[in-house]
């Protein structure tokens, strides 16, 4: 009988002991004055899993991790791959009470946290959350236990792959939902291997890749790592986000290649740097997590070249599901600039109808899903992961057309979808076209509540700087959007914020938002 084994693929920890084992005095992390190299990381790594493992940390171990971009970060991560655990990332930003339904969801027994700057969080969620076994911190604090101490008692040892499977569980993320609470995504092993093959065969890498980490470690940048690493490459982390910070870090370290959110783009397009900053060395800047508004995007294109690369995804597929490439960033088609590219070689993606159904050439549908990076199902909740799978698909959430040459356009989430007066508007059309107006930095359309139609059409607009909003403004915006999509599609309001609420990875949080006009009331559509 044929041994099963045979036909395994290497999983994310055989990746990274082997990228570890084969560089060694190459720089991996630069981190403020720290150089930190393969070897050293491995070392840390071997400590870290150590120490984790005599805590009980072992083959399907639920932890968690919350904290700032650090060295220890990243040694923690490749620990837990070694270990064979499940992590779940926290959100930085969030509040105690949601980290706490989070750690209790997951049933996380194990939180790895950063002493210095959420020492009082962990103390807090230590009393919330009973379940709570270990609490182990970069550095000192009274929450917990000292990591580093306790790692630095042990001396490195080869590092050794779990003997794990590609469905086994490799991490819980939590979506930020569109109503209720977040839901768990639950992503196997295979998940996230699948995703880095797709990514290494199909991405535009740099030659020589110098990484630069903007987003935090602990999220969207985990998934360049292994990339990164199976190249001999070099990460450069910043320890927060301005424009200067990353301004002076692709000129100092000659930065081939970064990863950055629309709403990361914006304010560097805005900054005076943007033109004068020497940005000869950036080859590939990656996007994506949320929809980047065209103009804006013909602006990036226009000051820096076709440098950008888009990847789309989710956390139930991610990543890795079309990409708009370097090449098709062409300002000679203006058009192409609102698409997500063409779907990868190595995922079956349909637009499907409410029957599941293939739609119409040309007609928007629900773009679906097929592949082995879909994740295993979400955390405790049976009948949503039934729904999600409906018809043997993965089922996104977005909606999405194709135009004649294969290329995807968005057209929006489902659920974002207003119903005003009988009438579906999607607003990302809208959002469209008043970011194209040049004193817009961003926007956010949602439906808010109104007697006769039930949901009215709401811009919330952040402006550039020296921009300041006005009625004559807000007119002159409802104006464009009656112009170009008809009157059914013009807000009937605009307001004009300093800033839009955002989401973990750096998506406009619609759902926050609409909080703030809808408070305690019904949305009937989501």
């Amino acid at each position: 009988m044929t041994d099963s084994r045979l036909f395994d693929m290497p999983l994310l920890p055989h990746l990274i002991i082997d990228g570890l084992n084969r560089y060694d005095e190459r720089p991996f992390l630069f981190l403020g004055d720290a150089t930190i190299t393969y070897a050293e990381v491995r070392a840390h790594t071997s400590r870290f899993a150590q120490a984790m493992a005599a805590k009980g940390v072992e083959k399907g171990s639920r932890t968690a991790i919350l904290s700032a971009n650090r060295p220890e970060v990243l040694y923690n991560l490749c620990a837990n791959m070694v270990l064979g655990s499940c992590n779940t990332p926290l959100h930085p930003l969030g509040s105690a009470e949601d980290q706490a339904y989070v750690l209790k969801d997951a049933g996380i027994e194990t939180l790895v946290y950063d002493a210095a700057y959420f020492g009082q969080r962990a103390a807090e969620l230590k009393e919330l959350v009973p379940g709570l076994k270990n609490l182990l911190g970069f550095g000192p604090s009274d929450a917990g236990e000292d990591l580093n101490a306790l790692a630095a008692a042990y001396e490195p040892t080869p590092l050794v792959a779990p003997d794990i499977g590609a469905d086994d569980l490799n991490t819980i993320v939590y979506t930020g939902g569109t109503t209720g609470r977040p839901k768990g995504v639950r992503q196997p092993y295979r998940s996230a291997a699948y995703m880095t093959m797709v990514q290494i065969a199909e991405w535009e890498w740099p030659e020589e890749i110098r990484f630069l980490i903007a987003t935090p470690l602990s999220h969207a940048a985990a998934a360049f790592v292994v990339p990164t690493l199976q190249a001999g490459g070099a990460f450069v982390a910043l320890q927060g986000f301005t424009p200067d910070l990353v301004f002076d870090a692709i000129e100092k370290h000659k930065i081939t290649a970064t990863f950055l959110v629309p709403v990361m783009i914006y304010p560097l397009l805005d900054h005076p740097r943007a033109t004068s900053a020497d940005l000869s060395s950036l080859e590939t800047l990656f996007y994506g997590a949320s929809p980047m508004s065209p103009a804006r995007l013909r602006e990036g294109v226009e000051k820096w070249g076709q440098i950008f690369f888009q990847c789309f995804g989710q956390s139930e597929a991610p990543m890795a599901l079309s990409f708009l490439k370097k090449a098709d960033h062409d300002l000679s088609k203006p058009e192409r600039l609102a698409s997500c590219g063409r779907p990868s070689h190595w995922v079956h993606l349909a637009l499907l109808d409410d029957e599941n159904n293939p739609v119409a050439e040309g007609e928007p549908g629900e773009i679906c899903v097929r592949a082995p990076l879909v994740m295993e199902g979400y955390n405790g909740l049976p009948e949503q992961t039934e729904e999600a799978f409906a018809g043997g698909w993965l089922h996104t959430g977005d909606v999405g057309r194709f135009d004649d040459e294969g290329y995807l356009y968005i057209v929006d989430r489902k659920k974002d979808m207003i119903v005003t007066g009988g009438f579906n508007v999607f607003p990302k059309e809208i959002e469209d076209v008043i970011s194209a107006h040049p004193a817009v930095a961003m926007v956010a359309v949602i439906g808010v509540p109104e007697e006769k139609w039930g949901e009215a059409v709401k811009a919330v607009v952040v402006l550039k700087p020296g921009q300041e909003g006005s009625d004559a403004l807000a007119e002159e915006l409802k104006s464009a959007v009656k112009e170009a999509k008809g009157a059914v599609q013009s807000p009937k309001s605009v307001d004009f914020v300093a800033q839009i609420p955002l989401s973990a990875v750096g998506k406009p949080d619609k759902k926050a938002l609409r909080k703030q006009y809808w408070g305690e009331q019904e949305r009937g559509v989501n």
